[in-house]
């Protein structure tokens, strides 16, 4: 484990030294094997006469370079050191100065685990095809995984979506995708200790090893159980919102000479309110307006969940591992109450008519996932060949119960009608995946081969009720079935020399997939073959500066559950369905970047989409219905600067700041006003400010305040409110860290949650979902045994299993 512990005889040296009249000085940077700069280590000159005797010292910047002013000339013992790595040696003789260059440290081997770690200052470093930002053994790690992707450059949350470049991101750990729905990554995430964490990478391009299906990348790199021990933590939080939430948990490691373990377990009980305010203006043939329906829905969910991780690191011998792994979550009970009231009114705004609405949803759903990964040295130059296998579970019941009562301007019952839904999906994904990384001419070169399979069976079945009878009705009530095979390979080649990097890649995919509905038979055959070339270049003329160019082309394949035609209610005129004729779309984009000393960044970037994929609301002006449906987009472009900055203004005061400037356009067409081509487009931007402040000498107090701002904003027809949010946290620990106290205030001021309005031709409604976004979460977790064990915690998952996402109005 590394730190940054500081020589007080350094500081000593530097002050009371006494300058000679020489302008000789030495000079050089600090970097580890990544290149990534070393900063705060000590630099010595001791005497060459008995290497003992200091001459002169000081410490490293940020960026890792270092100078020793007016030196005479002599002959000495240069001397670097970091906690962490081994020592540097090295006799000089200085001349009229001397320039060093750049100086690798090692990183040391042993004796890493004696040191406890208070806080070490991240880093954010620029490869080829990627952005790392180091978090390992740093402040930031204190928090869980969902708080340090919210802080990572380059990442903005709206919504509840974590956004790259505008564009929804998709989550990696350990490069194996996580399948969850957005609610239920994120419960993972905040579940996922930051001490786990060595690195994350923002991957805007990913090269051609990665499936080609999705937007950007964020890829989690946990850290590596380096001792061998015994360590585990238990842990626990309350949220206090609307209505209570509260987690509990543990995790457990241990580590022999063969068997690294890691197993943890969470019990998740959420009660969460919600409140929806939707507002629709209907419309006569001739452009008048007809009515205005205004809606109001309180939703009041309950859910309890468990899951379970496990992985287990076999080594076989010295060139031979194998890994087994399952992530497994349940969730028995996930209930919700729904009570909307939906007010009529005539042009004149004067009230003709309601109805309210009593629905009852009850689901379970079961993901069950696991992974076997055998790994084999080739030779002492690099070669690896590695071989995994993935399977994927997914069940999903649901039942519905729905009553509308309908009521005069006098609110007196008219009429009643109730209907019940029940519905199910049981998804499998079986992928076998071979990767192959050597050389060839002295050059990195990545090869591999993948096939998957995928079966998706899903139903539902609609019942008008009749004084307690059901009576199934058939238009409404369907079954699919979804079979997919895709076989890919891919080809990588890359160089890094002296200021340059290059890299290329090839992936080809072949996808046969047939969609058959049991009321009208094959919806979805298609089979067909892409290529998807991605080429990276990196230019670094000094350690100051660095230009990077990127070009990628992507695919995004509808999720299994868009597919289907099945209807979701809200209420009786307000329902999502499913469209089996979606098609994939097709991704190209193009990054240019400059960044100034690892700190300062600006990203020019283009993206553009044939048939993107996105949900659009449609109103029907004749028989008052909203229907939201999975649909493409015609076309999908954005252009982007982003400029983004990070810093340790001193040594408490850590900054990141991020200005995204942007234009969005977005063609579809309009299904309910004559299938006209419709054009969205907005010009705003986006600001993201987070501070992390060291309260205590000791480091182990800690605030951190943050706060975003978004003017404008737009995704397929929906435009959005200026939305902007204030969040702060603190963070204690205590008995030498292995008490950690965290509180944390949510969206202060309440201002997250914001209107959607879809207005355009004769189409004109808004939707405001309120969750609850102000919040306090109060957490304490104890760690117990050896605990500065590093954590090896992973999650298991195929690529395809991202487009299991559930997508409901409910």
């Amino acid at each position: 484990m590394k730190q940054y512990c500081l020589n007080p005889l350094v500081y000593l040296i530097a002050l009371l030294s006494i300058p000679s009249f020489s302008q000789n000085s030495i000079n050089g940077s600090i970097t580890d094997s990544d290149k990534n700069p070393v900063a705060f280590a000590n630099v010595i000159l001791l005497q060459a006469k008995d290497s003992a005797t200091v001459y002169k010292g000081t410490v490293s910047e940020e960026d890792g370079k270092f100078i020793i002013e007016d030196v005479a000339d002599d002959e000495y013992v240069l001397q670097i050191s970091f906690v962490g790595y081994e020592d540097y040696l090295k006799k000089i003789k200085v001349k009229n100065g001397e320039n060093l260059g750049r100086i690798i440290l090692k990183e040391s081997e042993n004796g890493l685990d004696e040191v406890v770690v208070n806080a070490r200052k991240p880093k954010v470093s620029r490869k080829v095809d990627r952005l790392v930002f180091d978090v390992e053994n740093t402040s930031i790690s204190s928090g869980d995984s969902w708080d340090i992707l919210k802080y990572t450059p380059g990442v903005m949350v709206s919504q509840g979506q974590l956004l790259i470049k505008n564009k929804p991101a998709v989550v990696y750990i350990n490069d194996r995708k996580v399948y969850l729905s957005q609610q239920e990554l994120q419960q993972l995430l905040q579940g996922f200790s930051g001490n786990n964490i060595k690195s994350v990478e923002v991957i805007t391009n990913p090269p051609a090893r990665y499936d080609a299906d999705g937007g950007a990348i964020l890829n989690i790199v946990t850290s590596k159980n380096i001792s061998i021990g015994y360590k585990g933590d238990i842990s626990a939080s309350n949220t206090i919102a609307i209505v209570p939430k509260y987690t509990v948990g543990t995790s457990q490691y241990y580590k022999n000479d063969w068997l690294n373990a890691y197993a943890s377990y969470n019990y998740n009980s959420r009660y969460d309110y919600k409140e929806d305010i939707g507002n629709i203006t209907y419309y006569e043939p001739n452009g008048n307006v007809d009515s205005y329906w205004d809606n109001i829905f309180k939703k009041d969910s309950r859910t309890i969940s468990h899951s379970l991780n496990t992985n287990l690191d076999f080594t076989l011998n010295e060139n031979n591992s194998l890994s087994l792994s399952a992530n497994l979550l349940f969730t028995p009970k996930s209930d919700s109450e729904i009570i909307g009231k939906t007010e009529i009114f005539n042009p004149q705004r004067q009230l003709d008519s309601l109805y309210t609405t009593d629905s009852d949803v009850n689901s379970n759903q079961d993901n069950l996932l696991f992974n076997a990964t055998y790994s084999s040295n080739l030779n002492d130059k690099g070669a690896n060949l590695s071989v995994q296998a993935n399977y994927i579970n997914y069940k999903n019941d649901q039942f519905q119960d729905l009553t509308t009562t309908f009521l005069n301007s006098e609110e007196v019952e008219y009429d009643r009608n109730n209907f019940s839904t029940v519905s199910f999906q049981d998804t499998e994904i079986l992928a076998a995946q071979v990767d192959l990384t050597t050389s060839i001419a002295g050059l990195p070169f990545e090869t591999g081969l993948k096939a998957s399979r995928i079966l998706s069976d899903s139903g539902l079945d609609f019942f008008n009720v009749d004084n307690t009878i059901d009576y199934s009705v058939g238009f409404l009530s369907d079954a699919f079935k979804y079979d997919e095979n895709i076989y890919a390979g891919y080809v990588s080649l890359s160089k890094d020399w002296d200021k340059w990097a290059v890299k290329a890649g090839l992936r080809g995919e072949y996808t046969d997939a047939l969609g058959t509905s049991s009321n009208v038979g094959a919806l979805n055959d298609q089979q067909y073959f892409e290529l998807f070339p991605t080429f990276f270049l990196l230019h670094s003329p000094s350690e100051d500066h660095s230009y990077s160019l990127n070009y990628s082309r992507r695919i995004s394949r509808p999720a299994f559950q868009s597919l289907n035609s099945f209807r979701y209610f809200l209420n009786e005129n307000n329902f999502q369905e499913g469209n089996p004729q979606l098609q994939p779309g097709i991704t190209n984009k193009i990054t240019l970047n400059y960044t100034y000393k690892s700190k300062l960044s600006f990203d020019l970037y283009w993206e553009g989409t044939n048939n993107a994929i996105t949900i659009l609301p449609f109103q029907n002006n004749e028989f008052k219905f909203l229907r939201s449906v999975n649909s493409n987009l015609d076309y999908d472009q954005q252009y982007s600067l982003d400029v983004s900055y990070y810093s340790y203004v001193n040594d408490w005061w850590y900054f990141y700041g991020l200005a995204s400037f942007y234009n969005l356009k977005s063609d579809f067409y309009a299904l309910e006003s004559g299938n006209q081509k419709v054009t969205n487009e907005v010009t705003s931007a986006f600001v993201n400010i987070f501070n992390q402040f060291t309260l205590s000498k000791d480091r182990t107090f800690t605030m951190d305040v943050s706060g975003m701002y978004l003017p404008d904003f737009i995704a397929g027809s929906y435009d959005f409110d200026p939305q902007y949010s204030l969040n702060i946290g603190l963070r204690k620990s205590f008995l030498n860290g292995r008490l950690i106290a965290t509180v944390n205030a949510d969206d202060i001021f309440n201002t997250n949650n914001i209107p959607l309005v879809s207005k355009y031709l004769n189409q004109n409604n808004s939707f405001f979902a309120k969750p609850e976004s102000r919040k306090v979460r109060f957490s304490l977790r104890y760690k117990f045994g050896n605990f500065k064990l590093r954590d090896n915690q992973r999650a298991v998952d195929a690529e395809e299993g991202e487009r299991l996402k559930e997508k409901s109005l409910l």
